[in-house]
């Protein structure tokens, strides 16, 4: 019955025109827009040399992660250099960013704070970098407090700290390109792509429920497994997805010429998580929502559109004025996850960062099937 079902599933979500036009045709259709709108604007154009400063007190004298790295990535014999940085006090600091003379500055205080005075690619930037030292901060705190507990020796705590340190602050490049406004939207189309499966996830369990279609009525009252019917017609959607997603990717490598660089096979792979996680927002609303097929059409179509604006793909700002005003937000978005995802394997290879949003996208997966699973078991019809 499992294989039967499976079966019987792929060949209904294919002749489904509705489904195959959101998972399959739009992001392919919303990318050649974006290949026609963005193809010309930065051909020749790279990131330049970000100004930045640092308010030079105490904290940040005294702190060697953060005096360290930013010396690292500010270092005028790298021809890579991220930051042209000034070291200031904080008045100094001020007028250099009134005065539009930097991008923003930093100031240590009890937490990492960056002021700046508009949002842009330079910004955000910066913000991602600052967060990334602060997670390695805390991880090599981790290693000294660890060692001084078992009584391991001072050098030793150096050798290792020194080791992690340097293994974290250098920036990955692409083909000596830096990242362009073209690619973070590529990455918000696949985030796009990925939730987009929620479409599949409520057609799949849509149709074992007998407020929803003829189908749904008979499998209820049938001695039918509904676990069988359910599992087997949800994986036959994953898979659906993933042909979609690998279809997207087919299109926008070899006729868009969308490089996503070195790292193919972890940017596949955050899209399979992804994938998943999509699916299984769908399985969410199907299960939790008491409405017909169109009205949660419309619920999951606005609901993804509404993440992925939120994680930047009308304007990366939109993501950085979340992330700095409401952060809370963008740390559940599933969109915001997998974007997120792309920027730190883009910067900084495939680090805590990277699976820290894999585990993220997850869990949340996870929490979103039990929650549809406990609304399944609860479901009954006094009349079919």
């Amino acid at each position: 019955m499992f294989t039967h079902n499976f079966k019987y599933s792929l060949k209904t979500l294919f002749k489904n025109k509705t489904l195959i036009f959101w998972t399959f045709a739009f992001p392919i259709i919303l990318g050649t827009f974006f290949n026609m709108a963005f193809s010309n604007i930065e051909k020749n154009e790279t990131l330049s040399i970000i100004d930045i400063a640092i308010v030079e007190n105490d904290e940040f004298k005294n702190n060697k992660v953060f005096l360290e790295t930013i010396k690292t990535l500010s270092d005028k014999e790298n021809e890579k250099r991220l930051f042209d940085t000034k070291y200031v006090d904080i008045n100094e600091a001020k007028k250099l960013l009134s005065n539009k003379k930097i991008t923003g500055y930093l100031i240590l205080e009890d937490t990492p704070k960056i002021i700046v005075n508009s949002s842009g690619i330079n910004e955000t930037i910066l913000k991602y970098v600052i967060d990334e030292i602060t997670q390695n901060e805390i991880i090599i705190n981790n290693i000294i407090n660890n060692k001084i507990k078992n009584n391991v020796y001072t050098d030793e705590i150096y050798n290792e700290v020194m080791q992690k340190l340097e293994s974290n602050i250098n920036i990955n490049h692409i083909q000596n390109q830096n990242l362009s406004y073209t690619m973070i939207e590529y990455y918000t189309l696949i985030a796009l792509a990925c939730l987009y499966g929620g479409i599949l996830g409520m057609s799949s369990v849509g149709k074992t429920q007998a407020n929803m279609c003829s189908t749904g009525k008979r499998i209820s009252v049938s001695s039918t497994s509904k676990i069988k019917i359910i599992f087997s017609s949800i994986l036959a959607s994953y898979i659906v997805e993933l042909i979609g997603i690998i279809l997207l990717f087919l299109y926008t490598i070899f006729i868009i010429k969308v490089d996503y660089g070195n790292n193919l096979i972890l940017v596949i792979l955050l899209s399979v998580v992804g994938s998943l996680t999509g699916l299984s927002l769908g399985i969410l609303i199907t299960t939790v929502l008491k409405s017909n097929f169109n009205i949660k059409l419309g619920i999951i179509i606005s609901t993804t559109t509404l993440l992925c604006f939120l994680s930047g793909m009308m304007g990366i700002t939109m993501k950085y004025t979340i992330d700095k005003n409401i952060p809370i937000i963008n740390k559940i978005n599933p969109a915001s996850m997998i974007t997120d995802g792309f920027y730190s394997l883009y910067y900084y290879g495939a680090g805590d960062r990277f699976y820290f949003n894999i585990i993220s996208l997850l869990i949340s997966a996870g929490i979103m099937v039990l929650i549809s699973l406990f609304s399944l078991r609860r479901k009954k019809y006094d009349s079919i």
